[in-house]
């Protein structure tokens, strides 16, 4: 675990206790009315990948209970907007945007100092900012390897080295959530880049839930399946030319489109896992059942992985 953000820590501004709950804490409630809100209200949270998708959607949720948000994304123009959303309806100090590419770890500690030094150490850090290649392993190049490791493994790194540093060292407790996937324990030929990524983000969700316990921070892996967000737009199709490309993405869309599951659905089942203090939070139906088929019948996942679907 990294100290590098630990002096800020004490720089920033008094916050209120966590009302969430962290390994072997209770909820703290302090005045108004019993409830969920009271949980929330007046915490902190940084979101990454909040320009669009389910990062905006958390974003919107942790306003709508009550608290504040540091709306991070690699588009200014995306954090921008979540940023206007929950202005809109809260008023202006509820979200302030920040501007950060998940795989630049020069630029995640500079945003965790900047994020304690201005707000205070957050209560809740969701590392959600990922992308998608999809293809076979012979056809995705080291190039689309390499820049999917760095955001969806090392971009989970940073944030967790930088603001787990910082919860940790405040010693008020909190919570992390790293966004892995369904795809994280349900192999697939089709998905081999974003499958192996999202399966080491959530091996390093439960590593890292162990060793902060002791500092009462929990961490959780939460594992959506298919959920209709722009990453289905911007996916990249390994070995295919730029019409073919196209045409998958816009297949993509629709079948997801279809399937009609929410990123706001999503939020809302985040709100439940960090409450609960849940180590793996699968979200769709389709990832409860993997998840229990990968535990029970990993001969019958296996074989379901040989089914190609890019195509």
């Amino acid at each position: 675990m990294s100290a590098s953000s630990s002096p800020s820590a004490a720089a920033g501004p008094p916050r209120p206790r966590w009302r969430g709950r962290g390994p072997g804490r209770r909820p703290v409630r302090t005045g108004g009315r019993p409830g969920r809100a009271s949980r929330w209200e007046g915490g902190l949270a940084v979101v990454t990948g909040a320009g669009s998708g389910i990062g905006r959607e958390i974003a919107r949720q942790v306003a709508d209970l009550g608290g504040r948000v540091v709306v991070a994304d690699v588009s200014e123009a995306g954090a921008a907007e979540t940023v206007d959303l929950v202005t809109r309806r809260h008023g202006p100090g509820r979200a302030v945007a920040a501007v950060v590419d998940v795989a630049d770890e020069a630029a995640v500690a500079a945003l965790a100092e900047r994020v304690a030094a201005e707000h205070g150490v957050p209560d809740l850090v969701v590392n959600n900012a990922g992308i998608a290649v999809a293809g076979s392993f012979a056809d995705t190049t080291a190039q689309e390897w390499q820049r999917i490791v760095d955001v969806n493994l090392w971009g989970v790194v940073h944030g967790c080295r930088h603001f787990g540093a910082l919860l940790a060292a405040h010693g008020e407790g909190g919570t992390i959530v790293n966004t892995a996937s369904a795809a994280a324990y349900l192999p697939s030929r089709s998905l081999p880049a974003y499958a192996t990524t999202k399966a080491a983000v959530l091996m390093l969700s439960q590593c890292l839930r162990a060793e902060l316990a002791g500092a009462g921070v929990g961490v959780t892996a939460l594992c959506p399946g298919f959920v209709d967000t722009p990453i289905t737009g911007a996916t990249r199709f390994a070995g295919t030319d730029d019409a073919t490309q196209s045409a998958r993405r816009r297949d993509a869309a629709a079948a997801y489109s279809r399937r009609g599951y929410t990123p706001q659905r999503v939020a809302a089942r985040l709100v439940r896992a960090v409450e609960r203090d849940l180590p793996i939070a699968p979200v769709t139906a389709e990832a409860h059942v993997g998840l229990l088929a990968s535990r029970l019948s990993p001969g019958l996942v296996r074989a379901l992985a040989r089914v190609d679907g890019t195509r």
